[in-house]
């Protein structure tokens, strides 16, 4: 679900100008290939993918690199600001980026006069730790053509927004990747994941080219990998924000301003009574 269709839902039109205010005067562009945070060091600020694609990413010390997420545009990097003292992975950018990056400060401002933000800031976390636990299955139970299959089905959904894949619609998307990071995404080496791109050309037709991922019959591929959807929470903003406005800000009104305040200044908030 991704974190605009949660905006639009539970932000009024003054809130979401606010928002979307503080992200365009906070925007900055990143090369290629930049590191954005580092493991081990302190989260100074919340970003937002404006446009590129980012990568979340665990070193060894030999220098081996896991990438265990993705980042795509309209995408909330991470929660560390508000959850940890030290990060436990790097944040960098897979190409050129626009990244919204809001400090303490302004972050605190603008969730005061947005109260739905909170609410879809957490939203937008559970969906990205379901994208995770969808990943670790892929290392641990598909096969090496359905982690790359899987993975391919995923980045063109995400990217559509919304399921199920109409027919007539294009069938190509935006991928940034390269089979080095693809290994690094499915814990392939870099050779199997060529030897596994080539076979998927050839039993499914996907292409990789020109920056561009080519699928002509998904709905084969996504039962070739395995891929449902579900785990990604599409079309789900609606109901879920409807609930979330009557468990977080109408049944117990002084409980928000608790947790933000807890969010901040790096506590537990108490349970609401």
């Amino acid at each position: 679900m991704p974190l605009q269709d949660i905006l639009t839902h539970l932000l009024d039109p003054s809130e979401r100008t606010r928002w979307d205010a503080a992200l365009a005067r906070n925007a900055r562009d990143v090369p290629k290939g930049m590191d954005m945070a580092r493991e081990g060091e302190e989260p100074q600020a919340l970003r937002v993918m404006l446009s590129g694609w980012a990568m979340r990413y665990t070193q060894l010390p030999d220098g081996r690199r896991q990438i265990v997420g993705l980042c795509l545009p309209g995408d909330l990097c991470d929660l560390d600001l508000f959850t940890v003292m030290r990060s436990d992975h790097s944040l960098a950018t897979v190409r050129r980026s626009t990244i919204a990056e809001l400090g303490l400060g302004e972050l605190r401002e603008v969730m005061a006069a947005c109260p739905g933000l909170s609410q879809a800031l957490c939203r937008s976390e559970i969906v990205s730790s379901a994208i995770q636990r969808e990943w670790l299955t892929s290392l641990g139970q598909r096969s090496a053509i359905e982690r790359v299959a899987h993975l391919f089905c995923e980045l063109f959904v995400r990217q559509r927004g919304h399921w199920p894949i109409e027919a007539g619609r294009s069938r190509s998307c935006d991928f940034f990747l390269t089979q080095s990071q693809i290994a690094e995404v499915t814990g392939l080496t870099q050779v199997h994941v060529n030897r596994t791109v080539q076979q998927l050309r050839q039993s499914h037709g996907v292409e990789l080219r020109q920056l561009r991922l080519d699928i002509p019959d998904f709905a084969a591929l996504a039962r070739r990998a395995a891929f449902s959807p579900q785990y990604l929470h599409l079309a789900e903003a609606g109901p879920m924000t409807a609930m979330a406005e009557v468990l977080f800000r109408s049944a117990h009104p002084p409980f928000r301003e608790a947790w933000l305040s807890a969010m901040f200044e790096g506590r537990q908030p108490s349970p609401a009574t």
